[in-house]
């Protein structure tokens, strides 16, 4: 474990010493250029198969970072019109709804579900990464809590950074 954490902390020392000063800014060696090089260019293929695939992108560029921006669809789980279901029926929904949510997440279709924390009328989110908002709407009332009623499904387009990640 000490033999470890040594060589971490110098291959950190050496990486660091790669970088020179000049004047007011830093000059980068050619290693992080290429990488900063090949970023940008895993960023454009990357881009350029999502539209190809249907997907709306775009990018833009920040300092020496490129966002690859995609639109997400945010679906709001709502309460709906029908919930006088008694709770076996409730419950067999439930198992029904859960099962339909990990199978839309297992194929790739969904990125982020949950519920919400309190008893409103929202009842939970589900973000959905689909090629058109037609295709996530689709998909949404395709769960069984909406097709019985309990819950209505409320779309909205959401443009988000590849990569990105709660905090």
């Amino acid at each position: 474990m000490r033999t470890i954490l040594y060589l971490m902390i110098l291959g950190l020392g050496m990486s660091c010493s790669n970088t020179s000063k000049k004047n007011d800014g830093i000059e980068m060696d050619s290693e992080i250029k290429d990488t900063v090089t090949t970023e940008s260019l895993s960023t454009s293929r990357m881009e350029a198969d999502l539209k190809k695939k249907g997907y709306q992108t775009f990018s833009y560029k920040a300092g020496d970072t490129t966002y690859l921006m995609q639109q997400y669809y945010m679906v709001f789980l709502k309460s709906g019109p029908e919930r006088s279901q008694d709770s076996t029926e409730a419950a067999e929904l439930q198992k029904q709804h859960l099962a339909h949510l990990t199978r839309l997440y297992e194929e790739g279709y969904t990125s982020l579900t949950g519920p919400m924390g309190d008893d409103g009328d929202l009842r939970g989110i589900v973000v959905f990464n689909t090629a058109t908002q037609k295709e996530a709407d689709s998909l949404a009332n395709l769960d069984p809590m909406v097709k019985a009623g309990r819950l209505v499904v409320e779309v909205h387009p959401w443009w988000v950074a590849k990569g990105g990640k709660l905090k």
